[in-house]
């Protein structure tokens, strides 16, 4: 079978290609070129961050050149620059906390790599993520899974992805762990067996969201005040864009009314007002969800699931129920803890993805 694997330069993508060469696949290399290698700043620097870079290109075609397999690179930066660069700059400045990887991984990497699969006549596309699919006898639907490390779980990440693409997808890694994907990556001499893991968001350097923010859209970028659920000044802000909601460090208040810590309840950014509170204003038991993909038949009412509201969120026992084609409520059994719009919203039955969508 001749699969594409999506190679980003690290080792979790490099031993998934490795992995299906092994067994004897007709393995294409490809990697993306995401923004101008060549973007500086006034100062000289890099416009961008650390990740996806040229090293992580060069990489991949070491990997490539040592697995004896064909390795193209593929020029995405204006769909990058429309679809992820352009949607984090909105969402920051209308009060939303985005989601750039997700947006990346599944409506930009995976649907231009299935497209471009057809070109390669390839039959499948792989990507290094941790995550599984198979299909339901009963239905005929394709599951997609947890992957097997809960460490390194990214199904979150790949909600919107549809059957047609569930169809053609490979997760070589999703069934092991790190540290035996690393194990195999030295066993197998891959140059990149020890290459640490990329922690931050590729197109924002420093990791500094709110300068990156305000260099793309300063017109949108308002000073305002922060007030208590009463509506009290207490302190001004230099625009929304810098807060998120659960955030309690860098508010720059001199004090707190009640004396006790206080969070980001609520932005409003047509107010250009930043709302803070007690720990106990950020609990709530539902929320509405937008641009729902259901990987399961949609259910006529209700469906139990555990929810999860942010990456790293200990999934929780809630309900979910469909409101029209592209919406859907989830109602906690127990109040969450900042719930935050722009994040994604993914429900689960055990290991298995039962629908996402974007928290409103």
């Amino acid at each position: 079978m001749r699969i594409v694997v999506a190679m980003s330069g690290g080792v979790d993508s490099s031993v998934a290609a490795a992995l299906l060469a092994e067994q004897g696949h007709d393995v294409v290399g490809v990697s993306m070129q995401l923004y101008d290698h060549g973007t500086t700043e006034t100062d000289g620097t890099r416009g961008f961050g650390s990740c996806c870079s040229l090293s992580d290109l060069n990489d991949a075609r070491r990997v490539a050149a040592t697995l004896a397999i064909p390795h193209y690179v593929v020029n995405l930066e204006r769909q990058f620059s429309e679809h992820v660069v352009s949607n984090f700059v909105q969402e920051y400045t209308a009060g939303r906390t985005p989601l750039p990887c997700a947006h990346c991984n599944s409506d930009l990497k995976f649907a231009t790599l299935a497209e471009r699969a057809l070109g390669f006549g390839a039959d499948a596309v792989a990507t290094g993520h941790y995550a599984r699919v198979d299909r339901d006898e009963a239905t005929g639907r394709y599951r997609l899974r947890r992957g097997l490390d809960a460490a390194k779980d990214q199904a979150y990440f790949l909600f919107s992805l549809t059957q047609e693409q569930l169809a053609v997808a490979a997760f070589p890694v999703g069934d092991r762990t790190k540290e035996a994907v690393r194990a195999y990556a030295r066993a197998r001499r891959l140059p990149v067996a020890d290459k640490p893991d990329s922690q931050e968001i590729c197109f924002v350097p420093d990791d500094d969201y709110a300068a990156f923010v305000t260099a793309q859209a300063p017109e949108a970028v308002l000073a305002g005040v922060i007030t208590d659920e009463t509506g009290r000044v207490l302190g001004r802000h230099e625009g929304v864009h810098r807060y998120t909601v659960g955030q309690r460090r860098g508010l720059g208040l001199r004090h707190s009314p009640t004396g006790a810590p206080m969070y980001v309840i609520e932005l409003r950014p047509e107010a250009s007002q930043v709302i803070v509170g007690p720990k106990s204003s950020l609990k709530r038991t539902t929320l509405t969800a937008s641009g729902v993909n259901w990987l399961e038949t949609v259910p006529s009412s209700g469906r139990r699931v555990t929810a999860q509201i942010r990456h790293r969120h200990r999934p929780a026992a809630a309900t979910v129920r469909p409101i029209d084609a592209t919406r859907a409520e989830v109602s906690f059994d127990e109040p969450q803890v900042a719930i935050t719009p722009g994040q994604a919203a993914v429900c689960y039955n055990d290991d298995v993805v039962v629908c996402g969508g974007w928290i409103d």
